[in-house]
């Protein structure tokens, strides 16, 4: 099996499209990797999905390995230079045969070492396919130091820990219990909803419950009054939050689990006359943590995005609306930069969702534990890559700019209108222009627009108006972006669909959210213009020349795709 064969048959599973696997292996080409390690370092695939196809591919059935049950003979009879040289894992011994995991069952040099030592042995051979994630937790195995401490762990026994996943029904008896009832389906059918928030509102004769949907608030229910309190103080109870005060807003958290993963859950009280009211964010790492190829980046664009990350320093600020997926952008950026070689430190507003392998911090203000006094701790730190949740005042921009020019990625946010207002906006808060130029590498913006359900569109010709609206938007369209979007007239677009009975998605007629991006270069053509002087005309004409594909670009692109529909356009682009 070639890692070409592997990535096509990936393509026609649909795991992963056209384009992403030419840029997988675009990538294996240049620098040498295996394409799958690739596949799930940039998160174009999960691990599991590939794992399916390519044991059919090869005809080798998938073993999943609990690592710590290897027996330790096994260690010595398959040592550490095979299993680091072929990718290869003891799993164990049955009778007369040796059964071994292969990260590559096809790999004949791999094969030839292994029949080696089951000969040595007196043994038979029997091979089974493993994860690469199972090769990688092996080694912890082979490694003298990781066992020691593994041994002292052991020997201090069970440690408790406070920052545990909660049973949302734990303690369920009496005449608790159907409150606690309420609020474990209440939380369990937000997240099986896909619910961003849950709110909890009392009001004079009721206690409403709204989830937000997609960026839109729904009703889910309507509970008497009297359930007010006991409702409160049982979420109150989960998120350690204070019982006894009312008067002041509180802040607090909490973990359960849901299926086979956990969920986050960050809680906000709110005094009113007729109770707390509590907004309850949900954070689902399966829906939150995405990769850049899952976000809708078109090709054109993700080429740009590769290419600033690619760089060893500078900096690429995000600028959008709240709600506009910016967070979801920078995560998905730093899961693209998280190897084991990269020291990646992030100062976040609150730390949203916990990512392995990298350094989080959550600023406290009220300890003057701010973004620009923890910038300079994180300094100290010997970074690579550094995210801070925003740049929102003078001193925290001058000392990202100065991270940027020290050798250091720097991501953050910004609130401007368009990727065009991130320099006046930084000049604004007092960054000397001379040195944009050397600090830039990326500015973004970026809106989400729903995403039309694929099973239940409806096809339709524009009215002359939006024709040409479309007209004017692909003319205008880079050249090199143009190839990426061959429409032609008559043109046809998608509307909502008006079926119950869908199931894709239950009749609402839109499945989730796409984002729209612009992304605009520092060039030294830009950097000329930034510091001789700007205007947003010469801005604009730089922008142009070096090909910027507009949010309403983007837009009219994704609605010739069918994926967003026109009244999405025009909301959320000028």
């Amino acid at each position: 099996m070639t890692e070409q064969q592997l990535i096509q048959e990936l393509e026609r599973n649909k795991i992963i499209d056209e384009d992403s696997g030419n840029r997988v292996l675009r990538e294996a080409e240049l620098s040498g990797k295996s394409a799958e390690i690739i596949l799930y370092e940039k998160k174009f695939a999960d691990e599991p999905s590939v794992i399916k196809v390519k044991s059919a591919l090869i005809g080798v059935p998938y073993k999943k390995v609990d690592v710590n049950a290897v027996p330790e003979m096994l260690l010595k009879i398959v040592p550490q230079e095979t299993y680091t040289a072929y990718r290869v894992i003891p799993i164990e011994q049955k009778e007369r045969m040796l059964i071994v995991g292969m990260f590559r069952p096809d790999d004949a040099k791999a094969q030839n070492a292994l029949k080696f030592i089951a000969k040595q042995q007196g043994l038979d051979l029997g091979v089974y396919l493993i994860s690469f994630s199972d090769w990688v937790a092996m080694g912890r195995r082979y490694s003298p130091y990781k066992s020691e401490v593994s041994a002292a762990v052991q020997e201090l026994g069970n440690v408790k820990t406070e920052d545990r996943a909660i049973d949302l029904e734990e303690g369920g008896k009496g005449e608790e219990a159907p409150v606690i009832k309420i609020v474990a389906s209440t939380l369990r059918e937000a997240v099986e909803a896909g619910a961003s928030d849950v709110h909890i509102e009392p009001q004079r004769n009721s206690l409403r419950i709204r989830f937000r949907i997609d960026g839109t608030l729904h009703d889910v229910a309507t509970l008497p009054a009297t359930l007010t309190q006991p409702i409160t103080s049982r979420i109150k109870v989960l998120a350690k939050m204070k019982l006894d005060e009312t008067r002041i807003p509180q802040d607090g958290r909490f973990r359960t689990n849901f299926q086979d993963h956990e969920i986050d859950y960050r809680v906000a009280s709110f005094p009113t006359p007729a109770g707390e009211k509590i907004a309850i964010r949900v954070l689902d790492p399966k829906t939150g943590l995405r990769g850049l190829d899952q976000l809708g980046i078109s090709e054109y664009n993700a080429r740009i995005i590769d290419e600033a990350l690619a760089k060893p320093y500078g900096m690429v600020l995000i600028s959008g609306p709240t709600g506009s997926g910016k967070s979801t952008t920078l995560y998905a950026m730093l899961s693209r930069l998280n190897k084991e070689s990269v020291n990646i430190v992030t100062l976040e507003d609150p730390v949203e969702y916990f990512m392995e392998g990298i350094s989080q911090s959550q600023v406290r203000p009220e300890i003057d534990y701010t973004f620009a006094s923890g910038l300079r701790q994180i300094l100290r730190q010997d970074p690579d890559v550094i995210m801070v949740g925003e740049i929102r005042d003078a001193e925290t921009a001058g000392l990202a700019v100065n991270a940027a020019l020290t050798g250091h990625i720097m991501l953050s946010t910004i609130h401007t209108n368009n990727s065009l207002g991130v320099i006046p906006r930084l000049v604004d808060l007092g960054v000397p222009p001379f040195l944009l130029s050397s600090a830039l590498n990326l500015m973004l913006a970026q809106r989400l627009v729903l995403r039309l359900c694929p099973e239940c569109r409806v096809a339709k010709q524009p009215v002359p108006e939006v024709e040409k609206l479309i007209d004017e938007n692909l003319e205008t369209l880079p050249e090199s972006a143009r190839v990426l979007a061959p429409f032609k007239k008559p043109y046809t677009i998608y509307d909502v669909g008006n079926k119950p009975d869908c199931k894709t998605c239950k009749g609402k007629g839109t499945v989730g959210r796409i984002a729209l991006y612009e992304i605009l270069k520092m060039t030294r053509e830009l950097g000329d213009i930034i510091t001789k002087g700007f205007t947003e005309g010469t801005l604009m004409d730089e922008a142009r020349r070096q090909g910027i594909v507009t949010l309403r670009q983007d837009a009219i692109v994704k609605l010739l795709e069918g994926k967003i529909g026109i009244e999405e356009v025009l909301k959320e682009t000028v």
